[in-house]
């Protein structure tokens, strides 16, 4: 399996570094993970940036927006629905996040579909720690394999 997640902008802080390495690490027995950090700039040059990497997915790939609209899904529901993907033949998982001001509208009708990390706003830094957390744990779940509740 091969995930990239494209995202805006650079984390800054050397914690959320430190995380996201820690995660991106432990998902090397999982799937081949990809992070593509494009420039921040105006919402409409990081749409264009974002639409670019997104048309070169092919017909196994899902495309999947993180937006403050998108559909919230437990950690159970989120592994259920990659499994489900791969089990029906998805191999590639496109995931977006946005730059500060979130994604253009042109990027979400790209997407197949956009989930929600919380209710609650985050940093779209933060937001990539917890989006690589959650594949995480998905993969411990898919798996059976003990991971904290």
């Amino acid at each position: 399996m091969k995930i990239d997640i494209v995202c805006v902008g650079k984390l800054k802080e050397v914690y959320l570094r430190d995380a996201a390495a820690e995660y991106l690490k432990r998902l090397t027995p999982y799937a081949r993970l990809n992070v593509r950090e494009l420039p921040e700039s105006t919402v409409a040059k990081e749409a264009e940036a974002i639409c670019k990497f997104l048309s070169t997915g092919g017909a196994q790939t899902r495309k999947i927006a993180l937006a403050i609209e998108g559909k919230p899904l437990s950690s159970q529901q989120f592994a259920d629905s990659l499994q489900n993907f791969t089990t029906n033949g998805i191999s590639h998982f496109i995931f977006v996040i946005g730059g500060a001001e979130g994604l253009d509208d042109s990027v979400l009708r790209q997407c197949h579909s956009a989930i929600s990390l919380s209710a609650m706003t985050f940093t779209h830094q933060m937001a990539r720690v917890l989006l690589l957390e959650q594949i995480y744990r998905a993969f411990r779940i898919i798996n059976n394999e003990p991971y904290h509740k």
